[in-house]
């Protein structure tokens, strides 16, 4: 009988990083996608077992998802006498057979995940051994152990994103999620969609949410379970570990989809396939083709334009939405900039804008200023709280639930203060219907519009003066 030890060490899940990062065939760029298929299929026993006791429960007969010979539990904890022969086992038959499942929603999910990886990158079997031993100590029966490793998945992914500086895209830090969830409130009963899923972050935090705020019973389980949350991701990597990540915290058959959400047409969407609530964070910074500009309506290339135009119309009437957008042209701008905000405010009711240091997401190699747009579907609006969040947050100091506490208690009252403010919608039209936070409160914060023939007047100083220290240079290189 397996001996585990008497709790999960966080130092046993990053020994195991180590280890794959060592490996000829892995290296830093791999180790997290690698770890996550490991770590999937030693779950994934776990997650059989909880639909096997719930199917049985409703007097249904259960059909194994993956048969014997490929579960953790065979090809693991097998006496590999040829230790190479594991390897051929992994690459040409493990892999083969899960991609190749099909006939039921549990299946194809399974297909899906390992479809998009690009196999097996361990080439040593005493790697795969190593890093095998350590994950078979996991107790997945034991909640303190279950609990612990999901936590320790998110922290991994956290230190990706300052590795590799890139993971900022599909990784947002835990506390700003748990507070846009407190502002939008979802309920039990309610669809829940985030259409640039990521690590799975939203969802995940709001299955907690849920959970922690009703009595659980077999039905409302179910709805949980299959009937509430669903996701879209372009990448393959982001989309292993947000389906990894949800698994960990008791999503067992994630709804997620691997796609390009802002290839999706969006003129005419239908109203089945509109949902509740959105929480998201959308990729912004990056540029998309003609062809997907030709989805939307207004038609500009910044992916956060697509998105807020795409967000806007997948929800329900009456629907919620909370975004993180970055503080610029989308909230500024001029030309299709403007026309998407004049849409936004015309047609949906922004109520909050909460304004975040610069330093929020530097963890997770992202420093853009940002902020979070909270609106509903239920009319046009007449004024916006706004709220700003001080701090100074940095790679070594990363923002916690207890920084966003005041203004949370705040936005409650929807109280005005020294950090919080309300402007009516008569103000952000005068100003070009422009919705960057900008404090009354604070004199030095106000900023002031150039007409084109004073920045032209600025730009020509600038040059005039540029001009004359080169001359001095070139004077004193001659003399």
């Amino acid at each position: 009988m397996k001996k585990y030890k008497e709790q999960l060490s966080k130092a046993d899940i990053k020994r195991a990083c180590d280890i794959l990062r060592r490996d000829d065939g892995v290296g830093p760029g791999n180790y997290v996608e690698q770890l996550s298929w490991l770590l999937f299929l030693r779950v994934f026993e776990r997650v059989e077992k909880e639909l096997k006791e719930l199917t049985e429960a409703e007097g249904k007969r259960y059909k194994d998802i993956i048969e014997k010979e490929y579960r953790w539990s065979s090809w693991a904890k097998k006496d590999w006498k040829d230790k190479d022969e594991l390897i051929h086992f992994i690459n040409k038959k493990l892999f083969p057979y899960l991609r190749s499942l099909k006939g039921t929603r549990e299946k194809e999910k399974v297909a899906d995940v390992f479809r998009e990886l690009d196999g097996n990158k361990i080439r040593s079997p005493y790697t795969l051994l190593d890093v095998v031993d350590i994950l078979d100590e996991i107790d997945m029966s034991h909640f303190q152990d279950t609990h612990l490793l999901s936590h320790v998945y998110e922290e991994i992914l956290q230190e990706m994103g300052s590795e590799n500086g890139w993971s900022g895209e599909f990784y947002t830090p835990r506390p700003i999620i748990r507070l846009m969830i407190k502002i939008i409130n979802p309920k039990l009963g309610e669809t829940i969609m985030d259409p640039f899923v990521g690590s799975g972050g939203f969802l995940v935090e709001t299955f907690d949410y849920i959970s922690q705020n009703i009595k659980m019973g077999v039905k409302k389980w179910d709805i949980l379970q299959n009937k509430t949350f669903s996701g879209q991701e372009k990448k393959p990597l982001p989309y292993l570990i947000g389906t990894m990540n949800m698994m960990l915290h008791g999503i067992l058959v994630p709804n997620l989809i691997r796609t390009n959400t802002l290839m999706e047409d969006v003129h005419n969407v239908s109203e089945t396939s509109k949902v509740d609530v959105i929480l998201t964070n959308p990729p912004f910074g990056g540029q998309e083709h003609k062809t997907v500009q030709n989805n939307f309506p207004i038609k500009v290339a910044a992916t956060e334009a697509l998105a807020l135009q795409y967000v806007m119309r997948k929800l329900k009437n009456g629907g919620r939405c909370g975004i993180v957008l970055p503080e610029g042209q989308i909230l500024f701008g001029t030309g299709a900039f403007q026309k998407i905000r004049e849409e936004l405010l015309q047609k949906f009711n922004i109520h909050t804008i909460i304004s975040l240091p610069r330093g929020v997401f530097t963890t997770v190699g992202a420093g853009v200023k940002t902020n979070l747009i909270f609106f509903e579907k239920s009319g046009s609006t007449k004024e916006i709280w706004y709220g700003k969040v001080a701090g100074n947050f940095t790679k070594v100091q990363s923002i916690k639930d207890v920084h966003l506490d005041d203004i949370f208690v705040r936005w409650q009252k929807k109280e005005i203060s020294s950090n919080t403010w309300i402007v009516s919608i008569d103000q952000i039209k005068q100003n070009n219907y422009s919705l960057v936070p900008i404090n009354p409160n604070k004199q030095e914060e106000k900023r002031k519009t150039k007409s084109k023939k004073e920045i032209l007047n600025d730009i020509s100083n600038s040059i005039s003066k540029a001009k004359k220290i080169i001359n001095k240079l070139n004077n004193m290189l001659n003399e």
